[in-house]
This record gives structure tokens, sequence and C-alpha cells, in this order.
């Protein structure tokens, strides 16, 4: 698909800090304690007795205990003895891409073409904590991966395919964000369009619903297929988990089949998962945005949703619907800018559809494109996170550090 001539292109991109690990601490041998130095042995007397053989002989074994005693000291003093070595957590020190003044990107970043690259905000430079005791050893703690897209399966193009194949070269959680299987959700649709592609990863996958897979009565086809790792409590389409130190909460926003307000079963579950949860960093995932640059442009009904979330200090939103790649600044329910507590938005309809082009440029709009299939990826720290965007079949890359969770 040909690049959008009329979208200026993002600023370059910058690195992610790497996070080293520190060397492992191995205190230095030193010269065993304590320890006699062997006794001088006169020659034998060949005329000796049995008796006094005997206990020349003691002597000897007795030396040659204690060199081997001192011996093994000096290697349980240089840390290579046995024994379990406790691992060292390296955390990086970042949090969401937001804005700051040193750092802060331009609203309304054009649309880049296949060889450019957009900028999410770099948050800092990371670095390792915690130290090592002699003979410890120093192993990073793996921090988990989440990534995935929305609107996915579809037996008209070769796009799932593509990004199904980002997802093999990708450990972790899979997300979904709406609209699995088209034309309608069914189970022939999950057949023939989802499961072989994005299906060779259904046993890490922990989906979200969309409005084509509404299409299909009562939810069956995608409540079939992704069984129990689709609903919460009673069989609902939303549900909520953890991730690591992180607190994942999956919703339906078909608020017309289900309902979205405060005072439906959706609403009053939402309410309490949230003030159930004690995590420092949260992320919501549900499939249509409340703000998009994209054909369908935004939804106020999903105020119902952004109220809530907003007000416990939720860090990130991610939408799919619009068959396109968009970054927002971190904005209120309204639509502000706000650095401090707002909310990032990323919207990502871009896992196998057919793409299109953008309508308009929202306010806070800091990346869009609209030409390339691909995935978004998170890395989850203990406080923050890293995010990148995949494009298949290009260069593109937005990624970007955050600084701290809310």
């Amino acid at each position: 698909m040909p690049d959008d001539p009329s979208l200026p292109e993002p600023p370059e991109t910058p690195g992610l800090a790497e996070t080293p690990g520190p060397a492992e601490a191995v205190e230095s041998p030193e010269a065993p304690e304590g320890l006699p130095p062997p006794e001088r042995l006169p020659p034998p007397d060949r005329t000796a007795t049995g008796a006094q053989q005997v206990a020349l002989g003691a002597m000897v074994f007795l030396a040659a205990l204690l060199l081997l005693l001192g011996a093994t000291r000096i290697l349980e003093r240089g840390g290579i003895g046995a024994g379990p070595s406790p691992s060292l957590a390296v955390a990086a020190s970042a949090g969401p891409p937001s804005p700051t003044p040193a750092t802060s990107a331009s609203p309304g970043t054009g649309s880049p073409g296949p060889n450019a690259s957009g900028s999410a905000t770099p948050g800092g430079s990371a670095a390792p904590s915690g130290s090592t005791s002699p003979g410890e050893s120093s192993i990073p703690r793996v921090d988990p991966v989440l990534v995935g897209a929305g609107d996915i399966g579809d037996c008209g193009t070769n796009g799932d395919e593509a990004t199904a194949a980002l997802l093999d070269g990708i450990a972790g959680t899979v997300f979904t964000a709406g609209d699995n299987a088209y034309p309608s959700g069914s189970a022939v649709d999950f057949q023939k369009c989802y499961d072989p592609s994005w299906g060779r990863h259904k046993a890490r996958t922990r989906p979200a619903p969309g409005n084509h897979d509404w299409e299909t009565r009562g939810l069956t086809g995608y409540l079939d297929y992704f069984e129990t790792a689709g609903q919460g409590p009673g069989g609902t389409s939303w549900y909520s988990y953890d991730l690591g130190t992180w607190h994942i909460i999956v919703l339906d926003s078909d608020c017309d089949k289900v309902g979205c307000a405060a005072d439906t079963s959706q609403g009053t579950w939402l309410a309490a998962d949230l003030a159930a949860s004690h995590a420092t960093c949260t992320l919501a995932i549900f499939h249509h945005p409340r703000f998009s640059s994209g054909e369908h442009g935004n939804a106020p009904v999903l105020d119902a949703f952004w109220r809530p979330l907003y007000a416990a200090g939720v860090d990130v939103i991610v939408n799919g619907h619009d068959h396109d790649y968009e970054r927002f600044a971190p904005q209120d329910p309204d639509g502000k800018v706000d650095t401090k507590r707002g909310i990032r938005e990323f919207v990502v309809g871009t896992g196998g559809t057919t793409l299109r082009g953008f309508q308009t440029t929202a306010p806070n709009s800091e990346v869009r494109l609209s030409n390339s299939w691909g995935v978004l990826k998170f890395t989850l720290h203990d406080g923050s996170y890293d995010v990148e965007y995949i494009a298949a079949g290009n260069d593109f890359r937005d990624r970007g550090t955050a600084e701290k969770c809310h």
C-alpha cells in the first residue's frame, strides 16, 4: 500500500537503553588459616619394631588429611564450592513513554513510509541494581513480554500469516485486541481463517472480543474457540490476570451487546477489579478506541471505560478496530495531554485483515502507520515498560522506554 504523502515523517527513533547485569562477585582465594606445617619426619629406622612402623604410618596419614582439608577451604572461600547460588534481579529504571519537559514528542507526527521509524519518547537510561556477596552468581531476571494485535484472521489476505511469523520469534504472552476471525467470528471462520496462523500460538493467547466476533450469535464462535482463556468468572467476555508485577484487564467494548456503563455487570466488575488490584502498573485491552485518527474515529461511548481506568491510575490502553497503527501522547478522558497521570493509548488493528488509511489527525496523535501489518510488543518491568511496534515486511519500528508507572 503506498505511503500517505499528506503526513510528515516522525522523529528519528532512539535506541533502547541497554541493561547490563553486574559482573559476578567472587572473593579471591586466601591461604588456609590455622593449618600447621607438615611435620618433617626422620628417615625410617630399618631396625624399627612393627609398633613404630604403625605409628609412623599414622603420622603420615594425619599430615595428608590436614593438607586435604586446607585445600578444600581454599576452594570454598573462592566461590567454587557446591551449593545453591541465589539469583540477582536486575531492574531497568524506566516508565511509560510519556513526554517530559526535556524529551517530549510532538503531537501530530506524520505517518511514516515503509523505511521510516516513529519515535516513542525515551524515558532515561537503564541501570542495574543490587549486589552480590562473595561466591554468589549474578543472573538477570527475565521480565515478561506481552505481544499481539487486533483485527487478525482474514482468509482474503496473507497478513495474519505475516504477523504470526513475527510471533514465532517472540516469546511471551500473546494478546488479541478483538475481531479475531473474519468475516463474522463463526466456528468456521476461526477454523479456516485464524487457526492456521495465529492458532499455533493459542496455548499462550489471552484474547479480547470485537464486533466481528459478535456477529455470530452469543459470541459462541469466539467463546468455543478460546474457551476459558477468553472468559472471566461465570463465562463473561471480560476478565483480568496478572503478568509479572503488572495487572492486565481485558474488557468487552461491544457496549450494545454487554453494556459498558458503571451500573452494568461489566461496569460493576471493572470497579471491583480496579479496587482489588494492588499492582503499581496496569494495562487495559479492548477493541474499540476512545481516540482514533482512523476510519471509525473517536468512540465517545468508551468514556465509560476511560473514566474509571484513569481514576485508578491505569498506564496503558491497547485497542484495535481501526485497521492501522497509531500511538497517542498520555491524555485524560477528555483528550487533554496529561504527562503526570495520563493514559497512553495504542491502536494496533494491524493483525492481518485489510489495512485502511487515516481520515483525519486526532489531537495528541504522535505516530501513525497504515501500510504495514505488525504486532505491538511490551516488555513489562517492575514499575515501568518498554514498547515496540514491529512491522511485518519492512524495517519500520516505533519504540521507546518508559520512566515509571503512575
